[in-house]
């Protein structure tokens, strides 16, 4: 009994998330029922529930039975209808009518029942248990590798409850005299069909068929009743996996144009690098399916991410890419126009509307450029999606989608995947379930995927967030396409992730010019063995008929005369331009060519009345009877007061930017680790907002980190998207990073935001100072890559956040946001400085005693951020206001160039000193010296005075830290401290 107690207690939770309680016989009077496989009532009488008699052997239980059975012989199992009907033939005459069992029949009953009732349960259990194992397991022997020498799951070994031999039956306690006994199906699964019951041996061969061929499906990890039973319909209801001749005729048309795609290419261009889907041509009917599957359930916009391996068959086929704009790419004498650095063409994206021919609805799809970071890309296209699900009111994801290809190393390797299944349910961050196909070439590079991670799957990352993984044979194309199917149909219906993975390989080396027979010389051999996927479909169609080899070689040779007709016409293209690769157009912002409609920036001050009313509106409390925090209402008082006397602080100087942009319709949103989402999500996040903000300029994204050199985790997306994307992929984007710096004693990793690196990859020219014709600061500003600022007032703030609006174009803008000065008495600002009419001030000039009597100034130190404040302070106990001018560089890149040398000019007879508080070898004296000395045209040097070069950004010992400061202090007030030294 122990073992049956054991089968009975494995049995009670179904899948993982605990199905209903497998129930037993059916007890007094006939009932009805809901059939989950038909949608329909039928009485009990057409179907007995699965058996769980945990106390088979108890006088109250057979009484039960025994009371059904007298109801209806239908209300028990077929076994116990002959057990009673034995034990009532052998009954004395006088009891066999009687409604209650005699003491004689009820001991019959035990004494006979015990064997025989124990053997019957065991044997259903036993086989609900072998079900559940293949619905669990059955994808470890899927036979999933199209080369036939690699286990998917890295694993030869065959787990031992599945019956791949007659003798683990007896692992079941049954053995092959049971295979044609009949069992009775339960509630989990469908393989019956309208049959309720089985013999044994038909249950394996459907579950075989079902789990263990071209397909592997692993989902009972999913904790979720509801969808578990979703699935197994999917994949187990007899006959299900089924296409009409059409369907087939279209696979293979789609087939055909994925694998001529390539063979054109490699014939036209032999030696050049294009990453090629060769080995996993049915990507792009399995994209394609998606996408007829997706636009058939309401979805008019997808956007796709996905690394350089088949990016030109997917423009080409899936997006709809001009065939000549694809081939003159690889023109080594093509021009590039003025645009940028461009990237090489397997990099870059498109953006296309048109009519989907299956479904005869408008569809749009973008595929987002992307670096060789692979997987980088990926919160890029969720921000993207989510942002258009944002604008467009699509609150259920109902109309915009994503999807995701990915390779198998770079999947199982890279965080951001981990980090990006993360966001897939946070309410501001989901898009409503995307779907991940894994072009699983079962290597990475050069690495053998046993050697390259733990986990059993490339996919297993999935699991965290419960998303079914369908896994599947690539050379199977109907198997492929049916998953696709599924995955669409799952995203449409639960709104969650779902991921493909394409069991492939890859025909040749990481690109056309690597002998990947140096470093897998057996599997390379077997792949020069292995018959194109065309070949087999299109032989297997030919064989039943679908289509005949005439039509076949029609379709090819169709396909190959518009490749040549391209081909010929691509030689017209003599010059190169990005913008017609453009993933992201914003044609209501920028002209028909992608230009400004103008050069010019608003004014970005404010009336009077816009003033007071935010003001008022941030020190109220915003319902009535809403009890607030004492804290916060001290904090309300003291914004009231502020507000009363026309002054702001820094964050009142926030809240008027963001609530003039709100009044005026824009958009803002603000994330980071200290909103909503916590610390160290930071590659993620960044890119996440990266992407949002290319939806809509009109918006304006910010993210924020909690100390601003946390986003050195994001580095990757910083370098690869925000400083050089526009360059790349002619890609305006207006993302905001708030990054906190400040030397305020707080150590090493809570100090610097690390502004040398923005700096140093800010592209203005530091020997040359640029000459426009127009606005000086708007034409600086259209040529830079990204603005980089400290604003020291809480008006400046305010206002370089409303110009990053009000400028007719989009730059990343970085802003190095203070800490001390939060709360700083000093740090404040009158609301003229916000009146309307001002503007953002890329230069703060003395406006003491120094700049009254310019020519007795004796130095002008320039200096950035919070060591304003310090330096001012210092000043004015040294008694040095009328010798020592403090100027202040709120925008440092790109460099004002026009404003320094007015000052440079005005102080002629001071010597120039830049003053910062981060050490020599960081912070900004690296990008200012050069450009420094430009503006001076070299006749004078401009001195350095901070903290000494060193490994870390600060000190984390608080007596050093203000040593430190009074250090160089002392150093910006020494009159005469460079006098002996060479320039």
């Amino acid at each position: 009994m122990s073992q049956f107690r054991a089968l009975a207690g494995v049995l009670k939770g179904g899948c993982a998330g605990g199905n209903q309680l497998l129930r037993g016989c059916a007890r007094g009077p006939a009932r009805r029922w809901v059939d989950p496989k038909r949608g329909c009532s039928s009485s009990s009488s057409s179907r007995t529930e699965p058996l769980l008699p945990a106390v088979a052997s108890s006088s109250s239980y057979v009484e039960e039975m025994y009371f059904a059975w007298l109801e209806d012989h239908k209300n028990v199992h077929e076994s116990w209808d002959g057990f009673f009907r034995n034990i009532q033939a052998s009954s004395p005459s006088g009891e066999a009518g009687v409604t209650r069992p005699s003491t004689l029949l009820q001991g019959r009953v035990l004494s006979h029942s015990l064997d025989v009732a124990q053997k019957v349960v065991e044997d259903h259990l036993a086989v609900h248990t072998l079900i559940r194992a293949y619905q669990i397991r059955g994808h470890h022997v899927a036979q999933l590798d199209p080369l036939g020498i690699l286990e998917a799951d890295l694993d030869s070994f065959v787990p031992s409850d599945l019956i791949t031999t007659i003798d683990k039956l007896g692992f079941y306690g049954l053995d092959e005299s049971d295979l044609d006994r009949s069992f009775q199906l339960p509630s989990t699964t469908f393989i019956g069909g309208q049959e309720a019951t089985l013999p044994l041996r038909e249950i394996i061969r459907r579950l075989e068929t079902s789990y263990c061929g071209h397909i592997g499906v692993e989902f009972m990890f999913i904790n979720n009743v509801d969808q578990c039973q979703w699935i197994r319909q999917k994949f187990e209801s007899p006959g299900i996996m089924q296409f009409t001749n059409a369907e087939k005729r279209t696979l293979l048309a789609r087939l055909i144009r994925s694998t001529r795609f390539e063979d054109f290419l490699a014939r036209k261009w032999s030696s050049e690098k294009r990453f090629g889907l060769e080995g996993c041509e049915v990507l792009i009917p399995a994209l394609k399916t998606i996408i007829d599957k997706s636009s058939a359930a309401g979805i008019d916009s997808v956007i796709m991410g996905m690394p350089h391996r088949g990016r030109l068959n997917v423009l080409a086929n899936v997006i709809r890419k001009d065939l000549d704009q694809i081939f003159c790419q690889f023109d080594p004498k093509l021009e590039a126009a003025d645009e940028g650095s461009g990237d090489v063409k397997y990099h870059l994206g498109m953006y296309h509307e048109r009519i989907n021919r299956e479904t005869d609805k408008d569809i749009t799809l973008s595929l987002m450029a992307n670096p060789s970071h692979l997987e980088a890309v990926d919160p890029v296209v969720q921000g993207k999606a989510k942002a258009e699900q944002f604008y467009r009111g699509d609150t259920q994801g109902k109309k915009v989608m994503s999807i995701l290809m990915h390779g198998d190393a770079a999947f199982a390797g890279q965080g951001v995947v981990y980090e990006t299944f993360h966001l897939s349910e946070l309410p501001s961050y989901t898009t409503h379930g995307t779907i991940h196909v894994v072009v699983n070439n079962q290597i990475g590079f050069t690495t053998d995927p046993r050697v390259a991670r733990s986990s059993p799957y490339p996919t297993d990352v999935a699991r965290v967030v419960n998303a079914p993984i369908f896994h599947v044979n690539a050379d199977d194309p109907e198997a492929v396409t049916y998953v696709c199917r599924v995955a669409a149909e799952w995203r449409s219906t639960f709104n969650k992730d779902v991921v493909i993975d394409l069991v492939s390989y890859r025909r040749f080396g990481h690109n056309e010019m690597d002998e990947p027979m140096f470093t897998q010389p057996l599997m390379y051999k077997q792949i020069r063995r292995q018959e194109h996927v065309l070949k087999k479909y299109s032989d297997k169609l030919i064989a039943e008929g679908v289509v005949t080899l005439q039509e076949f070689e029609e379709e090819v040779a169709k396909y190959d005369k518009i490749c040549e007709e391209a081909y010929t016409s691509s030689k017209d293209e003599k010059i190169s331009h990005i913008r017609h690769w453009l993933d992201s157009p914003w044609p209501d912002f920028f002209t028909a060519e992608g230009e400004p409609r103008s050069m010019s920036c608003l004014p970005t001050g404010l009336d009077e009345d816009v003033l007071q009313h935010i003001g008022q509106t941030a020190s109220s409390v915003p319902l009535e009877d809403f009890k607030i925090h004492p804290g916060v209402s001290r904090i309300l008082r003291g914004r009231a007061d502020l507000v009363k006397n026309r002054q702001m602080d820094w964050a009142l100087g926030e809240y008027m930017a963001f609530g003039s942009l709100l009044k005026d319709g824009i958009h803002v949103r603000l994330s980071g680790q200290d909103v909503e989402r916590g610390t160290f999500s930071d590659v993620e996040l960044v890119s996440f907002e990266l992407g949002f903000a290319m939806a809509n300029p009109n918006a304006l994204i910010l993210w924020e980190a909690q100390f601003g050199d946390f986003h050195n985790t994001a580095q990757c997306i910083i370098d690869q998207f925000i400083s050089s994307g526009q360059a790349k992929w002619v890609r305006n984007n207006g993302i905001v990073l708030l990054l906190p710096h400040g030397m305020e004693g707080m150590g090493p990793e809570h100090s610097s935001a690390r502004p040398e690196r923005f700096l140093q990859m800010s592209k203005d020219d530091p020997d040359h100072i640029p000459e426009f014709s127009g606005d000086f600061e708007v034409q600086q500003l259209y040529d830079c890559n990204w603005i980089v600022v400290n604003c020291s007032t809480p008006a400046n703030y305010s206002h370089v956040l409303r110009r990053q609006i009000l400028l007719p174009f989009r730059k990343p803008l970085i802003i190095f946001t203070p800490k001390s000065l939060l709360r700083h008495p000093d740090a404040r600002s009158s609301f003229d400085d916000l009146a309307k009419g001002t503007k953002f001030k890329r230069l703060i000039p003395d406006e003491g005693h120094a700049s009254q009597s310019p020519g007795q100034v004796k130095r002008v130190i320039f200096c950035t951020g919070k060591v304003y404040y310090e330096l001012a302070k210092e000043r004015k106990q040294k008694n040095l206001e009328s010798d020592v001018a403090i100027i202040r560089l709120e925008q440092i890149s790109p460099f004002p160039f026009d404003l320094v040398r007015e000052e440079a000019d005005k102080y002629a007879n001071a010597e120039l000193v830049w003053c910062q508080e981060e050490h020599k070898n960081m912070g900004y004296y690296d990008y200012v010296r050069p450009r420094f000395l430009t503006v001076v045209a070299n006749k004078k040097p401009i001195w350095y005075v901070g903290r000494d070069p060193a490994a870390a950004p600060a000190t984390g010992n608080k007596s050093t830290h203000l040593n430190e400061l009074k250090r160089f202090m002392d150093t910006a007030f020494n009159l005469s401290a460079f006098q002996k030294r060479d320039l």
